[in-house]
């Protein structure tokens, strides 16, 4: 089974560029995560005929989204957290919104496993939504995983807004304490691995010089001056079934690339 995950930053400008049908029909995936929508699905000039869609788009228009596109007919879909995790952690609106209506969650649960595709908060540059994250997002999803995971495997794939070690990064000494690679959100993510899922990108691939995210100034991107914030996390059931797990950074269309799972599922 091949699975795709993919920040578009807009799936209408993504589509304009004439790059994300080319792309799809090129690697012809069985399941595609896509986060940063920023459309209902009414509003996608995308025709899919191999696909069923699932869109959780936020309440704020142009904003935040993600989905899930299958060839696979899943048993369930499920948007956002559920209401016992939201009510637990009581998600409150601050001055950028509702995480929780911001359409950052989708499950698809399959006959033998789950799969997810998950846009994780930034936390701003002045790290006014760094507290929100740690202390309330990232306590919730690695709940609603491990919740997820006590009936069947999970993978879940996107954006999580943050380089996990310096060598996620190409300049983690001028980040440290930057979005993106301070201490809390480098501790959120590893929460995850101390929990059992496995980054899978890291099975196979040690080192730096690996990443999904660049910035639009100074050539960052032709200078692969980047940040690897893009994941595939497993369930450590699944560890030996993923045969590939790749970074897809020729492929243009957004400041994200593209990653790839292929598992034996």
């Amino acid at each position: 089974m091949k699975i795709i995950s993919w920040n578009v930053n807009g799936i209408r400008a993504v589509h304009k560029k004439n790059l994300f049908m080319p792309f799809l029909e090129e690697y012809d995936p069985d399941i595609i995560c896509l986060q940063e929508t920023k459309a209902e699905k009414h509003q996608s000039p995308i025709e899919l005929v191999k696909y069923r869609e699932f869109w959780n788009s936020a309440i704020k228009k142009g904003y935040s989204g993600t989905a899930i596109f299958s060839k696979i007919e899943p048993e369930n879909v499920f948007l956002d957290f559920p209401t016992d995790i939201a009510k637990k952690y009581k998600f409150e609106k601050d001055k950028f919104g509702n995480p929780n209506t911001e359409g950052r969650i989708v499950v698809a649960e399959f006959k033998k496993f789950f799969v997810v595709s998950v846009y994780t908060p930034n936390a701003k540059d002045d790290l006014s939504r760094l507290d929100l994250r740690h202390k309330l997002w990232d306590v919730a999803f690695l709940e609603y995983m491990k919740k997820l995971e006590k009936n069947k495997p999970v993978i879940f794939g996107g954006d999580l807004n943050v380089a996990h070690t310096p060598d996620d990064l190409a300049r983690p000494k001028e980040n440290v304490g930057n979005k993106g690679f301070t201490n809390e959100e480098r501790e959120g993510i590893q929460k995850f691995i101390n929990a059992g899922f496995i980054d899978s990108f890291r099975i196979f691939t040690k080192g730096n010089g690996y990443y999904t995210w660049w910035s639009h100034f100074a050539n960052a991107r032709a200078r692969n001056v980047g940040w690897r914030i893009d994941y595939f996390f497993v369930s450590k059931i699944l560890a030996k079934k993923v045969k590939k797990a790749e970074i897809l950074s020729k492929i243009m269309g957004s400041d994200h690339c593209p990653i790839l799972l292929e598992i034996d599922l």
